[in-house]
């Protein structure tokens, strides 16, 4: 017997067992920090704070700085979704949180609801983003995520208009790339007759389906994950829809990331009862009208300027319950609202402004 050739087996149970040893030691220290959550619980319940288990903006502290202590060979972006989860499970220790998104399962929304708040939560599936709002205004889910705009299409209507008169926060954002894949039972493309998808799905695949398959007919339906519900029901049907969708529904991916953009990227935000506290890189989101007259918005916004605040997007958006012609600003500031220099801004905004609404204010996207 060669005993060099022991060498290398032995070498490998070595290190094998440090593997074991450390796998101990990670196990302990969940359980310590999860004993260490429950303190923090049990101590915010005695002095009447057990409100809100859900902190964001501590939250957005622990992942900066976890990234900014990594040191690899783990990615940030896997060391973020690790202490997500982690932080998931010790809220849940408490009682899951039950946060309600655009469904059924499989949508985009599932997957920003699941990098926000980590598979401990509790998923509530909806079929329109009017009741994705509902469920948490009538107190069936703590929260809600919801889209907001896509880096290709813009912003998404529904819940601008939803936003200026629901009592709800902004207390979050997700930032979600997506892959739109054309997801089918057919054998191939010469076989679809019908593509289901969001209208904002089929609008960042137009060019790919003017290419590819422009003989069959576009059908606009409430979700992606709906469309590869309905798919997998029809032989000759496609959906254009994520991966996680088509796992869901035992389809085959034809064609896969067949978006126009490569970039393509949906934001999110989360909704609740209350907004973040100051987290150190934050936003504020708010909803402004001017009255209609010449030069109006120049001196709405004047105050931004002279409080050196970065406006970082602006939409305008009709009025709903104005009149014809009269619009709305959705504007997203840096900074949170509760800083001197937003709160000069936002009390001056407040008196040049014919409608003002605070959205919240909230951590950016980690």
């Amino acid at each position: 017997m060669n005993h060099d050739s022991l060498q290398p087996e032995a070498d490998l149970a070595g290190m094998r067992q440090e593997i074991d040893a450390i796998d101990t030691q990670i196990l302990a220290l969940l359980n310590q920090r999860a004993r260490h959550a429950q303190a923090i619980g049990a101590f915010k319940a005695r002095r009447g704070e057990a409100g809100h288990t859900y902190r964001p903006e501590r939250e957005a502290q622990v992942l900066r700085r976890l990234r900014e202590q990594n040191e690899g060979p783990l990615p940030d972006a896997r060391v973020a979704f690790f202490f997500r989860e982690i932080m998931s499970a010790c809220l849940a220790l408490e009682a899951p949180l039950a946060v309600a998104f655009l469904g059924p399962a499989g949508t985009f929304s599932e997957a920003a609801a699941i990098r926000q708040f980590g598979h401990a939560a509790r998923l509530l599936p909806c079929a329109s983003i009017d009741d994705v709002f509902r469920e948490v205004e009538a107190g069936h889910a703590e929260y809600a995520v919801v889209p907001l705009e896509n880096s290709t299409e813009g912003a998404v209507g529904r819940t601008l208009d939803l936003l200026v008169r629901t009592s709800l926060r902004i207390c979050g954002e997700v930032v979600v790339r997506i892959h739109q894949n054309l997801l089918s039972k057919a054998a191939d493309l010469g076989a679809v007759t019908r593509v289901y998808s969001h209208p904002q799905s089929l609008a960042q695949c137009h060019e790919w389906l003017n290419r590819n398959l422009a003989q069959a007919r576009r059908v606009a339906v409430e979700s992606n994950a709906l469309a590869a519900q309905m798919a997998a029901g029809e032989p000759d049907a496609a959906a254009i829809a994520s991966a996680a969708a088509g796992e869901h529904y035992q389809l085959r991916a034809l064609f896969a990331a067949i978006e126009d953009e490569p970039n393509n990227t949906t934001r999110f935000v989360v909704l609740g009862h209350h907004d973040a506290e100051i987290s150190g890189a934050d936003k504020t989101s708010l909803i402004l009208s001017a009255p209609n007259t010449p030069g109006s918005l120049h001196r709405l916004l004047e105050p931004l300027a002279e409080n050196r605040i970065s406006m970082t997007r602006l939409e305008s958006r009709p009025s709903r319950q104005g009149g014809l012609w009269e619009y709305v600003y959705f504007i997203d500031l840096e900074g949170h609202r509760h800083t001197q220099e937003i709160t000069h801004a936002l009390t001056a905004l407040k008196e040049r402004a014919a409608f003002f609404k605070v959205l919240g204010s909230y951590p950016v996207a980690v």
